[in-house]
């Protein structure tokens, strides 16, 4: 799956365009990604991707990057060789695209918003 665009509110992933947060993990996308705390992401947030870890966890927090990654996510990845990448989400689009194409098993969490 490939990130064709990426803007405030809106993705496109393989054509199709998404409006609400979302995870890309598996071939597929879910747009039902809701966080137990709006601004934060914590590992529970995250746990049905991360059931098989993939080699990177890409985090987009928003647009000025405002949500945050709490500190048992790090943990968790940290612990299970997981590089976790935690960028705007203009800027995790593009990294999650270039590990795609290389090849690398990647999950990307995307706040499309704040």
């Amino acid at each position: 799956m490939i990130i064709d665009a990426c803007s405030f509110g809106r993705i496109t992933v393989d054509g199709r365009d998404y409006t609400a947060d979302v995870i890309i993990s598996s071939g597929r996308v879910d747009d039902s990604w809701w966080r137990e705390q709006g601004h934060h992401c914590r590992l529970a947030d995250l746990a049905a991707a991360l059931a098989a870890p993939p080699a990177v966890l890409i985090v987009g927090t928003g647009d000025p990057g405002l949500m945050r990654v709490d500190e048992d996510l790090k943990v968790f990845c940290a612990a299970n060789g997981v590089e976790l990448l935690v960028l705007p989400t203009a800027q995790a689009a593009d990294e999650y695209n270039r590990r795609q194409r290389a090849g690398v098993p990647v999950v990307a969490a995307l706040h499309l918003t704040c």
